[in-house]
């Protein structure tokens, strides 16, 4: 080829470029499962995180000699520094190249969770989590839009998305159990040193055998975007991790939660208008996407109904200690696996969206009312392992259809920006999930106390049982609501980019 050009009057360097090029990508195509094991890999990193640490934080607490009133911030500046950063870092993918922001991204995220478990005392550790959250708002864009773009054939990519999706919705529970096996058996810095181990296998694997693109030098950064949107998600996170801990009517709450409601109405309206626009409206015009990314906002608010207080009642309700607590997750996580790779190779192009993600709305309704029934004396076996099963069905197929549909039909420029707009749906919906089912259920507890001896023990472990049950009622509504908006949303029928012989990347 590069003779040929020579000799036709070309340039022998460009000829050598492109076949270079030419070589990268047959060597990316004939390697993608293994470059889909890269990407699970990343993208477990950063949905564990959000739990693993949750398990390790007494253990830190008594380590580092912080109260509780400072607890939350080891969580929250994570969640801060994830939420606000992700649409901004999906942006970088799209313009700097996404193999270059991958990789960044894993070495920030590794180099922040070695400091963060080397961390001698409270500050470090939450400067730490903070640099962790920025490192993975632009490790999580990068990693979907690499999957969006390296799975263009639509039966391999439903193969590449129903694991990917499986590995995003079962990260929470995975972080549970990997959280108790390290902190008990090693140490709680080792919840974080994990980070590093798997940074390092993931980083040697992606810096071979993916493809650098070059970087768009026709398109800028639109900085008075970024500025809005960026602003106004870490106070809209921030509003609501402080209603978590703040009574609802503080003053401080309402006030971030309405400054960032503005910025992001703001955000949005300088996006009509903007030359470089950070988030394209055509992304969120579609009915499909846009369902998808409202879908995953409520999935994920209703989840932590699943993860959260399911853990609370597991160890403290009926005594499992946190390797079991674990344990018993593991079948809800096989029920996910399998509903994700149901949805994405059979469900969604046979039925399409319309059926597929509501009937996984019902699913987890249905798991998450009936969860309402536990009590004192429920057995694993009889009652806690089908309820699970069934909210897992319902998770798989919401969370896999979700992620699939988000990004498809997208410009490969705008992959990193839609891929982030998921991951975004997902934090901030998982904010306000924490935020609201914690005041909720500390309410149902207190007013359950309220008229009774709180000394006795009998009334404070139903008064807990009642803020378990509330909650579970609650996260069940969030998936109720979500069957009917998600139902009214989506299109009906099989997307063209779903049937055979369509392309699902658009160039």
């Amino acid at each position: 080829m590069s003779r040929t050009r020579a000799e036709a009057g070309g340039d022998p360097g460009d000829a050598d470029a492109s076949d270079a090029e030419a070589s990268q990508a047959e060597r990316a195509h004939r390697h993608r499962w293994l470059i889909l094991g890269v990407l699970g890999l990343a993208q477990l990193m950063v949905v564990l995180d959000v739990t693993i640490v949750n398990i390790a934080l007494p253990s830190a607490q008594d380590d580092l000699g912080f109260d509780n009133g400072d607890r939350q911030w080891v969580v929250t500046a994570y969640s801060l520094a994830f939420g606000s950063l992700l649409l901004l870092g999906g942006r970088i993918a799209d313009l700097v190249g996404r193999k270059v922001t991958f990789l960044v991204g894993l070495v920030g995220f590794a180099t922040a969770s070695a400091v963060a478990g080397a961390s001698v005392n409270f500050e470090m550790l939450v400067v730490a989590r903070a640099f962790q959250g920025a490192t993975g708002a632009l490790l999580a864009p990068s990693a979907l839009s690499l999957l969006t773009t390296t799975f263009t054939d639509k039966d391999e990519r439903a193969k590449a998305f129903s694991v990917y999706g499986a590995v995003s919705g079962a990260g929470g529970a995975i972080g549970l159990l990997l959280g108790g096996l390290l902190t008990e058996y090693l140490d709680w810095r080792w919840t974080l040193y994990v980070n590093v181990l798997l940074a390092v296998v993931a980083f040697g694997f992606a810096f071979v055998l993916l493809i650098r693109t070059a970087r768009d030098r026709s398109v800028t950064l639109d900085v008075p975007g970024t500025a809005l949107v960026t602003a106004g998600l870490f106070c809209v996170v921030y509003g609501f991790s402080n209603a978590e801990h703040q009574d609802w009517g503080a003053l401080a709450t309402w006030v971030l939660l309405i400054v960032g409601g503005l910025l992001l109405v703001a955000f949005v309206r300088w996006q009509e208008r903007s030359p470089h626009p950070l988030l394209p409206l055509r992304i969120l015009a579609d009915r499909n996407r846009g369902a998808s990314y409202l879908g995953m906002l409520i999935a994920a608010a209703g989840m932590f109904g699943v993860f959260l207080f399911l853990t609370y009642y597991l160890q403290t309700g009926i005594g499992y200690t946190p390797i079991e607590s674990g344990v018993a997750f593991l079948p809800m996580v096989g029920a996910l696996v399998f509903a994700a790779t149901l949805a994405t190779n059979v469900l969604l192009p046979r039925f399409g969206p319309r059926l597929v993600l509501p009937a996984g709305m019902a699913a987890a309704t249905a798991g998450l009312a009936w969860m309402t029934s536990l009590d004192f004396n429920s057995s694993y076996a009889a009652h806690i392992l089908p309820m699970t099963f069934v909210a897992g069905l319902g998770l798989g197929l919401i969370v896999a259809t979700a992620m699939s549909l988000g990004t498809l039909g997208v410009s490969v420029h705008d992959a990193g920006v839609a891929s982030a707009t998921v991951n975004a749906m997902q934090q901030v919906g998982g904010s306000i999930g924490i935020a609201l089912l914690n005041t909720i259920s500390a309410s149902a507890a207190t007013d359950y106390v309220s008229g009774r001896n709180p000394r006795d023990p009998a009334v404070r472990a139903q008064a807990a049982l009642e803020s378990y049950h509330t909650a579970f009622w609650w996260s069940a509504g969030f998936f109720a609501v979500g069957a009917v908006v998600t139902v009214l949303l989506y299109r009906s029928g099989v997307p063209e980019e779903l049937k055979g012989g369509a392309p699902t990347i658009q160039t």
